[in-house]
């Protein structure tokens, strides 16, 4: 079976390519600099905007992994909105089988931030051209180079203290990049998997502020992570506050990390959205026990260090 594989350079798609590989799938890598491309599969040229390149791109697949986003730009919910349009009507046109997307968790019954908004939109209007879409919902994906992994990373390495306001009680379901990848590739052929929605999450549910603790104890640092009701900013001098708004937030990320700060001022946005898993039934679909919280942390520092970067720690 031939795959499409969006976003193969992207966080995910880069590692989901050589899995696809491996798993004996002929994977076609679309990229709009495919001169550039290294990674798995053979490289073709598509831009999600661009519904002739995608059309070419699509030509002679069975099913496509839809894993672009816009959240670098500012306008990122209008611009996904019309690249999904554009893509499911290129599916329908190819006659493909499924396409498999990766979205974020969230409960529809809260009111999501706009980045989770946008996301289950895009879901919607990728099975409006009538290709079956298989949706897996999830947090926050740890591994190296991933978004709200780096966020967390870099402040826990950085700063002598966190302290947080209400949203660090938030609970969350971080999961391994690895984990995503294999439930990735799980869902493709299942018949029961298309039209379906699956929640994808490790084993561990934390709040924001334990996921920083945690992080910092694996790496053998001891960041106080402080919690502080907004009520009493009132009373705490501005140096001891400056990183509670996601304005200062984003002035820390952008002094101290190297992160897209457009794309993490998105991502911030859903800290007050509760992302865990609320149905557990891929569980059964794709059986298999996903890595616990430190240890995905563990493996996301070592593959970090052998980029060169930083040592491995004990």
């Amino acid at each position: 079976m031939q795959i499409l594989v969006t976003g193969a350079t992207g966080f995910v798609g880069r590692r989901l390519c050589p899995a696809l590989r491996q798993a004996g799938y002929t994977v076609r890598a679309m990229t709009r600099r495919p001169g550039d491309y290294r990674g798995a599969g053979k490289a073709t040229y598509g831009d999600v905007h661009d519904a002739d390149s995608v059309r070419a791109a699509l030509d002679g697949c069975e099913a496509a992994y839809y894993l672009v986003h816009s959240l670098d730009d500012p306008d990122f919910a209008r611009r996904d909105a019309a690249a999904a349009r554009t893509f499911a009507r290129a599916a329908a046109e190819a006659g493909l089988r499924r396409i498999v997307y990766l979205g974020g968790l969230g409960d529809d019954q809260d009111k999501l931030s706009e980045h989770l908004r946008s996301r289950r939109e895009v879901e919607r209007l990728l099975g409006r051209g009538g290709v079956p879409v298989t949706t897996l919902r999830a947090g926050i994906v740890v591994g190296d180079g991933g978004l709200s992994w780096e966020m967390t990373r870099q402040l826990v390495e950085r700063l002598p203290a966190l302290i947080t306001p209400s949203w660090g009680r938030t609970r969350t379901q971080p999961i391994a990049v690895d984990d995503v990848v294999r439930y990735l590739i799980g869902v493709l052929e299942p018949p029961e998997a298309a039209g379906r929605a699956y929640d994808v999450g490790g084993p561990d549910v934390l709040s924001y502020n334990d996921m920083m603790r945690r992080a910092a104890a694996v790496q053998g640092r001891l960041v106080p992570v402080v919690p502080v009701p907004l009520l009493s900013l009132a009373l705490t001098p501005p140096v001891s506050w400056c990183l509670l708004t996601p304005a200062w937030l984003s002035a820390a990320l952008w002094l101290l990390t190297d992160v897209d700060v457009q794309a993490a001022r998105a991502l911030l946005g859903s800290m007050a959205n509760e992302v865990v898993v609320r149905d557990n039934s891929i569980r059964s679909l794709v059986p298999f026990e996903p890595m616990g919280y430190d240890r995905a942390v563990l493996a996301a520092l070592a593959e970090h260090a052998r980029a060169g970067r930083d040592p491995v720690p004990a």
